[in-house]
């Protein structure tokens, strides 16, 4: 199983634009635009950021007051995002239907988040990709900030464990240092990222 640790900072490579993180940027880029399913803490940026390049963007979120928010940001940009609020828990998204699902600092319990990827996964068209990116537990011990209830954190090899026992090909599991910025000059965080996709039938 890939585990590997990798250092980039949040703004390194080619693929990085204002406005969206350079892990959403990157995977973006490499593959065809299509529909894009975001789920995330709210920040909007990525969903905003793809689908000014050509995305469908559906953004799911919890929190009413981001979605309002992002909703009027998308018209005002006139941008193709349907932003909608519901249960993270309980939604499914439609068969078979999104080139690329982002999950993205989602502070979840394992169960929870194991049980949340289970059901993203039928979601992915033919060759899409799940791309999930969020604080690893390393950071507790070895990064800044994040949470530290250690309940609420997972692992790069946890999650593509689990993605590669639902039949997804792993393709990247790894430690990103992400910069951020303090007071007293800058501290860094450890975030994992995994990206899988879902093999082209035979």
């Amino acid at each position: 199983m890939p585990d590997t640790v990798g250092w980039s900072q949040r703004d390194a490579g080619p693929a990085w634009a204002p406005g969206a993180s350079s892990l959403a940027a990157a995977a973006g880029s490499r593959l065809r635009p299509g529909r894009a399913l975001v789920l995330g803490s709210g920040d909007a940026a990525d969903a905003l950021w793809l689908a000014g390049r050509g995305w469908q963007v559906t953004l799911a979120s919890a929190d009413a007051v981001a979605v309002s928010r992002l909703a009027a940001e998308a018209a005002l940009l006139d941008v193709p995002v349907e932003a909608i609020s519901c249960d993270l828990l309980s939604y499914r998204p439609e068969p078979e239907r999104y080139r690329l699902i982002l999950v993205s600092y989602l502070e979840l319990e394992w169960p929870q988040s194991r049980r949340l990827l289970t059901r993203l996964v039928p979601g992915l068209a033919a060759d899409g990709h799940l791309l999930v990116v969020g604080v690893d537990v390393r950071n507790l011990d070895s990064g800044f900030g994040g949470p530290t209830n250690p309940d609420l954190l997972s692992s790069a090899g946890q999650i593509a464990e689990l993605l590669a026992g639902l039949d997804l090909r792993v393709l990247t599991s790894e430690i990103v240092r992400r910069e951020v910025v303090v007071d007293v000059g800058v501290r860094y965080a450890l975030d994992h990222v995994v990206e899988a996709a879902r093999p082209l039938a035979d």
